[in-house]
């Protein structure tokens, strides 16, 4: 941790120390069908999200709008409604008296009130508390590609309500995707086939960025590698990497027995699975470091390896602390001794989070992402704006004299090389940004990450502002093609205060502030 190769989520870091602190970062909370359920997990979402952990719920056990209510004789008012109080309770809790609080919605995508749920962020600044990912199905897409009618059911007593057409159904996400972010995908039966304890039930929702599935009440520990602090030159030391994944696996294990949990079946629920997820970030440093473009088959084959050898040694390592510890308790109702686990400590042990803030404080690319841009103005705490500029290109751009350093200049108000005379081809393929970069590449590299993780990949293909809205709906096709857990799809600008922006763009967008 000293030398930033490995840090664990943020709430560890916040709260580690703390009387009572709650050192996860990641929760799933069940919702029943009636009102005394809702208020008793809105209740435990603002304890944990006051502790400075991110919840996700799914919502779709709760009838839809205009359902009869026989208790009162009135009539249900639907979960976009209910998703609202709890976006209104996370506003006015500042998570763990640090961040913004954060969660996750995801309805299935053959609810009564899906179409509903899939406008419900395209006004501008609504539900800023909550990301929205539909859970989409197999059948979905099976009638989809037959072009047959989709299925919506009460979840109240399972009847079909109605039939939809499942093409303008997905048009419609696509077209709420393309014009704010929201929703993502999560592609809930390719999810499914990845629970290792389906025994105990089936995967509701994920963490608030999607990385980590979990059952209801279950919570996880995440952590991350600094892969570009355990490179040199460009090449992976799998020597230090495997050290630091026994050092990585063991402490995050240790976190999970010395967490304080929320409440008492978060403990019971979490304890009996003790999932962990280890993952990466400096991914785009290392590539830069190696000289590959993000786009290029080399790259994808060069994030294969790390993937592969990151899990199986922190499966090894948990096979150790099973046999030294014992094992999770619910292993004989897993998977894993048909896998030829004996002795597991962890249920799960690796997924790919976002690193958003642990990113920053080791001074890396966050995740599996590429660039954002080589010069950004970051919103952070309290909205303030702090500029960075990438030591990698302005070490490179340093041994190229006056055209480095007319290039430096420029990038600093365009965020790219793309457009800089005098720039050697390698250097600018060297450095993409995100925005350069294919959405079919984006996607190609999450897939290569995923087929090597226990959870899921937590990746957003960022497109340029001017792209059409049928590459959305195909990037949605795509990912269900790779066999993705699920991804969101975000249009630069699409969303006013988006928490990363280029230099020029956000002094535009300070302007406007100012102004009103």
């Amino acid at each position: 941790m000293a030398a930033l190769e490995f840090l664990p989520n943020s709430p560890t870091l916040m709260n580690a120390g703390i009387a009572g602190g709650q050192l996860s970062a990641c929760f799933v909370l069940p919702l029943e069908d009636d009102l005394e359920s809702i208020f008793a997990t809105l209740r435990l979402a603002a304890r944990i999200q006051q502790t400075g952990g991110g919840t996700g719920f799914s919502f779709s056990t709760l009838r839809p709008r205009g359902d009869l209510v026989r208790s009162t004789g009135g009539i249900s008012s639907g979960p976009p409604s209910f998703i609202e109080l709890f976006d209104h309770a996370t506003s006015v809790i500042r998570s763990g008296g640090r961040r913004p609080g954060a969660n996750m919605a995801v309805p299935r995508v053959d609810h009564p009130d899906i179409q509903e749920f899939i406008a419900a962020k395209r006004q501008a600044q609504t539900l800023s508390n909550f990301n929205l990912s539909v859970r989409v199905t197999d059948e979905f897409f099976e009638t989809l590609q037959l072009h047959q009618r989709f299925p919506l059911r009460n979840p109240r007593d399972g009847k079909i309500v109605r039939w939809i057409d499942p093409g303008h159904l997905l048009d419609g996400i696509a077209q709420a995707a393309y014009e704010c972010g929201n929703p993502g995908l999560l592609f809930l039966d390719e999810i499914e086939r990845s629970n290792v304890t389906p025994a105990l039930g089936r995967i509701e929702a994920t963490n608030p960025c999607g990385e980590q599935p979990l059952l209801p009440y279950e919570s996880c520990i995440l952590g991350s590698l600094n892969v570009a602090a355990l490179a040199s030159n460009g090449v992976v030391n799998y020597e230090g990497l495997r050290e630091a994944v026994r050092d990585a696996v063991t402490f995050l294990d240790n976190v999970t027995e010395a967490n304080h949990y929320p409440s008492s079946e978060i403990e019971h629920a979490s304890r009996l699975r003790r999932k962990i997820g280890l993952g990466v970030m400096g991914w785009a440093d290392l590539l830069a470091m190696a000289g590959l473009p993000y786009d290029s088959e080399e790259a994808r084959k060069l994030g294969a390896r790390p993937a592969a050898f990151i899990t199986a040694r922190a499966r090894a390592v948990s096979a150790e602390l099973g046999v030294q510890r014992g094992s999770f308790p619910a292993i004989t109702q897993s998977v894993r001794p048909a896998r030829g686990f004996a002795a597991l400590r962890n249920a799960t042990v690796t997924c790919i989070a976002p690193t958003g803030t642990i990113s920053l404080l080791a001074g890396c690319s966050n995740g599996i992402e590429p660039f954002f841009a080589l010069a950004t103005r970051r919103r952070v705490l309290d909205n303030r704006p702090v500029t960075e500029v990438n030591p990698l290109v302005r070490e490179a751009l340093g041994s190229l004299g006056a055209a480095g350093e007319a290039a430096l200049a420029q990038l600093q108000a365009t965020g790219s090389l793309t457009d800089s005379p005098g720039i050697p081809e390698q250097i600018k393929r060297r450095f993409q940004i995100t925005l350069e970069i294919a959405p079919w590449a984006h996607l190609q590299m999450q897939a290569a990450f995923q087929a090597h993780v226990d959870g899921a990949v937590s990746k957003t293909v960022n497109l340029p502002a001017d792209v059409r809205l049928e590459t959305v709906r195909k990037v949605f096709l795509t990912a269900h093609g790779l066999r993705l857990n699920g991804l969101t799809v975000y249009r630069h600008g699409s969303r006013r205060g988006q928490p990363l922006s280029l230099v020029h763009e956000h002094a535009c967008s300070d302007c406007r502030e100012c102004a009103t």
